[in-house]
C-alpha cells in the first residue's frame, strides 16, 4: 500500500514501524472473513482492513477522531488476521502503534479513562488479589452489569506446589509469576510445577518479575509495557547467565507468551535491553511447546493407557496459542492435542469455528462487554455441542471468561494432565 508519511512521523521509530507494516498491507480483504468483530457487526471499520486505512490515514497527518478511537477500541487483539493475511502483515505491530498515537490526540471521556487506568494500573499490581476478594464479597449486591465483569471463586481447595526439598533437580526453568492467574487460579501455576517435577525439572519463579507488559500494551501504555518488560529481564537475568543456565522460560498463559514472544520488537530501539530481550524471546515456551519432550517420562508414569482412558475433554485453543503463537491449527492438531490424545485423553473441538475467537481478549470483557458477551455465547455453544464434562484451554482470560458463560468446568490443559498423574 502507498503510504507517504506525515513530517512529524518522519524519523520517528513509531512511523517508521507504522510504514513498514501499511506498505506490506495490498488491502484485498481476506483478512475480514476470520476477524471475529467485522462478523458479528459487519461494518468495515470493524475489521482488519477498516482500522489499517484509518491508521494510515493518521500517519499520513489526518486528524484522529473519536469514531477512529471507537473502531480501534473494537478490535480485540486476536491475530486471526494475521493467520489469514496472504502477505503475512502483521497488524499487531501496526496496531500497537497507532492506538497509542490516536489516543494521544483524542481525549477519552471522563469514566473511560478512570477504568482503563484502573485496568492497567490494578490488574498488574499486587493490589489485584485484594480487589478481587472485595468485588467477590460484594458480588451478589452490584449491578448485574458490575456482577458479569467479577467472576466467581473456584470451589477447589489450597493449591498445592511440590515438596522443595524432593524437588532438587539439577534442570530447572523459570515460570512466569503473572498478575492475574495467581489471584484467579493459583492450581494452574502449581500443576505446572508438578507436571514438570514429574519429568525432572524444577520451576523457579523469580522475586521481582511478575506481569508481563500485555494489559498495559493492549490499552496503549506502551511505555508502561516496555518497563514491566525490563524488569522481568532484569529480575531473570543472574539465572540466564548462571552457570548452569535455565532451560527456558515456561509462560502458561498463552495471551502473555504471545505478548513476550515480541519483547525483542518491543525494545528493539533500547541499547541497554534490545540484545537481553532477544535472548528472553529466544528462551521463551509454553508448555505445548515442551510436551513432546516430556513424553517418555509421562508414558511411563501414565503407563501409556488406551486412547481415551483418561477421559474426555473439549479443547478450546486461544487465539494467542493458535494465531500469536501459532501452536493450533485449523487444518490438523497441534502439539497439545496430538500430546494429550497420545498419553490416552480424548480431545475432542468444538463443533463447528474451532479457532474462531471466545471474546476474552485480556481487558476486552470489561470494555467492551458486548461484543465480548456475543462471541462468548456462539463459542460456548459450539464447545457445549462437543459432549463433554470438561472444557480445557491454554489461557487463564479464555478460562475465566469462558466460564463465566457455562456451567461445565472450565480448566487448564495442565491441569488435566496434572490431575491424571496424580491418579
Amino acid at each position: 500500500m502507498q503510504t507517504q508519511l506525515a513530517p512529524q512521523y518522519q524519523s520517528t521509530p513509531e512511523g517508521a514501524q507504522a510504514e513498514a507494516v501499511l506498505r506490506q498491507c495490498v488491502h484485498c480483504g481476506f483478512c475480514n472473513a476470520t476477524c471475529p468483530t467485522y462478523r458479528l457487526t459487519g461494518d468495515e471499520l470493524d475489521g482488519p482492513r477498516g482500522r489499517i486505512y484509518l491508521m494510515k490515514q493518521v500517519f499520513e497527518g489526518q486528524a484522529a477522531t473519536r469514531i477512529t478511537q471507537e473502531h480501534l477500541d473494537r478490535c480485540i487483539g486476536c491475530h486471526h488476521c494475521e493467520t489469514t493475511c496472504p502477505s503475512g502483515v502483521p497488524y499487531h505491530e501496526l496496531f500497537a502503534v497507532g492506538q497509542a498515537e490516536v489516543d494521544a490526540q483524542v481525549a477519552r471521556p471522563r469514566q473511560e479513562r478512570l477504568l482503563r487506568w484502573t485496568l492497567r494500573t490494578v490488574m498488574p499490581s499486587r493490589w489485584f488479589a485484594s480487589a478481587l476478594r472485595l468485588g467477590q464479597w460484594l458480588r451478589p449486591v452490584l449491578p448485574a452489569r458490575m456482577q458479569a465483569s467479577i467472576p466467581q471463586r473456584p470451589a477447589l481447595g489450597p493449591p498445592a506446589w511440590p515438596d522443595a526439598l524432593k524437588s532438587l533437580h539439577v534442570r530447572q526453568v523459570i515460570m512466569l509469576k503473572g498478575c492475574v492467574q495467581p489471584a484467579l487460579r493459583p492450581h494452574i501455576d502449581a500443576s505446572t510445577a508438578r507436571v514438570l517435577d514429574a519429568v525432572g525439572v524444577r520451576a523457579v519463579q523469580v522475586r521481582g518479575s511478575g506481569c508481563c507488559g500485555a494489559i498495559q500494551g493492549h490499552l496503549g501504555d506502551v511505555e508502561g509495557a516496555r518497563e514491566r518488560a525490563r524488569r522481568n529481564i532484569d529480575a531473570w537475568w543472574p539465572l540466564i547467565e548462571a552457570q548452569v543456565p535455565i532451560e527456558a522460560i515456561v509462560v502458561n498463559a498463552s495471551g502473555c507468551g504471545a505478548w513476550m514472544k515480541d519483547y525483542a520488537t518491543l525494545l528493539a530501539d533500547d541499547p541497554a535491553y534490545a540484545e537481553r530481550a532477544r535472548r528472553v524471546s529466544a528462551l521463551l515456551r509454553d508448555p505445548g511447546q515442551l510436551l513432546a519432550g516430556w513424553m517418555p517420562q509421562l508414558k511411563r508414569k501414565l503407563a501409556k493407557r488406551s486412547s481415551g482412558a483418561l477421559g474426555a475433554f473439549t479443547f478450546h485453543p486461544p487465539c494467542s496459542l493458535s494465531h500469536g503463537l501459532q501452536l493450533s491449527h485449523a487444518a490438523q492438531p497441534g502439539p497439545i492435542e496430538k500430546g494429550l490424545r497420545e498419553l490416552g485423553f480424548e480431545v475432542r473441538l468444538a463443533s463447528r469455528d474451532t479457532h474462531q475467537c471466545c471474546g476474552a481478549g485480556g481487558a476486552y470483557s470489561v470494555l467492551q462487554p458486548g461484543l465480548s458477551q456475543a462471541l462468548r455465547a456462539q463459542k460456548v455453544q459450539a464447545l457445549d455441542e462437543a459432549g463433554t464434562q470438561v472444557i480445557a484451554s491454554a489461557n487463564i482470560g479464555c478460562i475465566v471468561h469462558l466460564q463465566g458463560g457455562t456451567a461445565t468446568p472450565v480448566k487448564h490443559w495442565v491441569e488435566l494432565l496434572d490431575e491424571a498423574l496424580s491418579r
